[in-house]
């Protein structure tokens, strides 16, 4: 069995803009790249930034209505690198995998048209790993 079998939190596909900074990294700007899947404790997004297993960052992104449950979900999360797949993506994006390790999430400002039903989320401030109220 493969570490992509043993994957114990369903994944679910979400193709959103983020943004993320490296938290090392004094001055660090914030970047830019677009998610791909994400689950209770990881997310999975495409960006042309190269990164390093290991590398902790801050991920910031926008859970649509669907997912979110009435309102838009702004989600902030702390993350560490723990996979790189180059060339993943078109145009030499990379693969980068994230083991989510604490996040805050708040209702947005702004209400969304209704995309139809997904999985509900909570509005919950700095809840830790396997806490995450997105997928049930």
């Amino acid at each position: 069995m493969n570490s992509r079998e043993r994957r114990i939190d369903t994944r679910i596909n979400l193709n959103v803009p983020l943004r993320f900074r490296v938290l090392n990294s004094p001055g660090a700007q914030e970047l830019s790249g677009e998610s791909i899947n994400i689950s209770q404790r990881g997310l999975l997004f495409a960006t042309t930034v190269p990164l390093m297993v290991g590398t902790p960052l801050e991920v910031s992104l926008k859970m649509p209505r669907a997912l979110a449950g009435h309102a838009a979900s702004d989600l902030k999360c702390i993350a560490r690198v723990v996979h790189v797949e180059p060339n993943a993506f078109l145009g030499g994006k990379a693969g980068i995998g994230l083991l989510i390790e604490q996040y805050q999430a708040r209702a947005a400002a702004r209400v969304e048209s209704d995309t139809g039903v997904g999985v509900g989320v909570g509005v919950g401030a700095g809840m830790g790993a396997g806490k995450e109220p997105w997928a049930s």
